[in-house]
């Protein structure tokens, strides 16, 4: 199967069948509170298409509930996020997918589970076949279509998960640590799949603690202390010159407290 085929005929629209759009996600004054302990901090951030965005900061910074927030499964204690307009999150969940370090899979074949997501769309039997092979084919996948998704290795379960988010056609991906415990040559192959991701259009937001994997992956920064945003910017400027303390000693691998 031709990888640069696949892609365009499952390239994500910009807008979506309804006259829906994802973006940008616009986070304006958002906090996040649990038992009066606040764990996000009046974030402001504007999330648009094209560049890939990568979030940096030490354990407990509030990178994966930054993601949950943007992708709608929390709600803000204060303030508001809004996607392309919208502030309905069960509407922009739909134009959106997300991968978490450890893949949520169906105890099914890695084929079904790729059908799972595209059940109740409107496209006859045929073309759902052809997508659901489009989506293994990229992702490495199309000899292992029938073996259950279960006993597939670390990395090939994480391509599955990240072959089935494509499938749905996504306006954003968000990929929450989604190397973290892989081998290097599972994260090169992971790495790889991200990319052929966003030069489908799809707009990417990931987390990592590899600053290597944030300069190989990330067009710009965004870097958390403590819940609260402290910079962003494009990945170069960030590495270069950083202009806070806190993220300058983060990149010299120093502990942050």
């Amino acid at each position: 199967m031709n990888v640069d085929a696949a892609m365009g005929r499952l390239a994500p629209f910009a807008v979506d069948e309804r006259g829906s759009a994802a973006l940008p996600v616009e986070i304006r004054q958002a906090s996040y509170r649990i038992d009066g302990q606040v764990l996000l901090d009046g974030l402001d951030a504007n999330l648009s298409g094209g560049a890939r965005t990568v979030i940096l900061g030490p354990n407990g910074a509030g990178k994966s509930l930054f993601l949950r927030l943007c992708h709608g499964l929390i709600r803000p204690s204060s303030g508001s996020v809004v996607w392309g307009g919208s502030t309905d999150a069960q509407k922009a969940r739909r134009l959106q997918a997300m991968v978490f370090q450890k893949p949520v899979l169906l105890r099914r074949s890695a084929a079904s589970n790729i059908a799972y997501v595209l059940r109740g769309r409107a496209m006859d039997q045929g073309a759902r076949q052809r997508r659901i092979g489009e989506a293994l084919a990229m992702a490495g996948l199309a000899d292992l279509a029938d073996r259950p998704a279960r006993v597939l290795s670390g990395g090939e379960q994480q391509r599955l998960a990240l072959a089935r988010a494509w499938a749905s056609e996504p306006q954003i991906l968000f990929l929450d640590e989604p190397t973290a415990s892989l081998d290097p040559a599972a994260t090169r192959a992971i790495e790889s799949l991200i990319e052929t991701i966003h030069r489908s259009g799809v707009k990417i937001v990931m987390t990592t603690h590899d600053l290597g994997q944030a300069r190989r992956l990330g067009d710009d920064i965004l870097f958390m202390h403590k819940g609260r945003i402290l910079e962003r910017g494009s990945a170069d400027a960030f590495f270069e010159d950083p202009r806070t303390v806190e993220a300058a000693a983060f990149i010299k691998g120093e502990l942050l407290w």
